[in-house]
């Protein structure tokens, strides 16, 4: 049973200050509603959004409210280029509990993965790469923030905005994971004008959130149910994570929001299914 507590209003601070993703994030970029409706898309390809003006990278945050309930859980699959070391030291950065979990409850979710997390647990990748109740987003490959200040994260090199994506897909497709799509998730939440026009090119859909879960380092599972079960409205795009060892009480959390949830008459959808309305 959920306490509901007043942690989870701390749980929300914590997580603005903590580095990493999935937190309440600077948005130096200009705030705008989306430049046009999702775009057409052929047939069995995922949706994207048109462009912004001047080709800026579009940016989703949310699915329309609607009648229908529907949310999408999105799990950040976070390992920085810097962090091989620690696991091979015996670090978990993976969350196999946490995927188990959702395949039993069957819950359709987007992972977005890192190309160094992909390199690092391949077979995983793999598996949920070929698994249809999942898709796999882009969160870069290094994990390094592509704006600063980004909670003090290291700064992708200056030009090599365009080289992450593409080096992450490309690791991410070298597992053998199909169910891959054009989504991206800035590492931190942090991006502005500057590098969504940089990243026009990649054809990319940017995306955000509009419940942050606060499951980044917490260890009150309660407290993090608590937070996303106040946060979610139909249409709703809620960020957590897949890393034991930064968000171990995540599965736990999942475990009391998803039957609420669904007695609240929720539908869980993947990050296409809510983009494409």
């Amino acid at each position: 049973m959920i306490r509901f507590t007043h942690k989870a209003a701390a749980l929300g601070v914590l997580g603005a200050v903590l580095v990493g993703c999935g937190r309440a994030q600077p948005r130096t970029a200009v705030e705008r509603p989306p430049a046009s409706p999702v775009a057409e898309k052929p047939a069995g390809k995922p949706p994207v959004m048109a462009p912004g003006p001047g080709g800026l990278t579009p940016v989703f945050t949310r699915g329309p409210q609607r009648a229908a309930k529907v949310v999408a859980l999105s799990f950040d699959a976070d390992m920085t280029a810097d962090e091989g070391p620690r696991a091979a030291a015996g670090e978990h950065f993976d969350n196999p509990e946490l995927i188990a979990l959702l395949r039993r409850l069957k819950v359709p979710a987007t992972v977005f993965m890192t190309g160094r997390w992909a390199e690092e647990y391949p077979d995983q990748a793999r598996s949920l790469g070929t698994d249809p109740l999942f898709e796999i987003g882009n969160h870069s490959y290094s994990h390094y923030a592509f704006t600063t200040p980004c909670y003090g994260l290291p700064t992708v090199e200056k030009g090599a905005v365009r080289a992450e994506v593409q080096r992450a897909f490309g690791a991410i497709r070298a597992t053998g994971a199909r169910n891959v799509v054009p989504y991206f998730r800035f590492p931190g939440g942090c991006y502005d004008d500057d590098t969504l026009r940089a990243l026009g090119p990649e054809k990319v859909t940017a995306v955000q959130w509009d419940v942050v879960s606060g499951d980044a380092f917490a260890t009150d599972a309660d407290a993090v149910a608590e937070q996303v079960l106040d946060g979610v409205r139909s249409g709703s795009l809620v960020v957590m994570h897949c890393t034991r060892s930064a968000a171990p009480v995540t599965a736990e959390a999942v475990r009391q929001v998803v039957p609420e949830l669904r007695k609240r008459g929720y539908r869980f959808v993947r990050v296409s299914e809510l983009m494409g309305g």
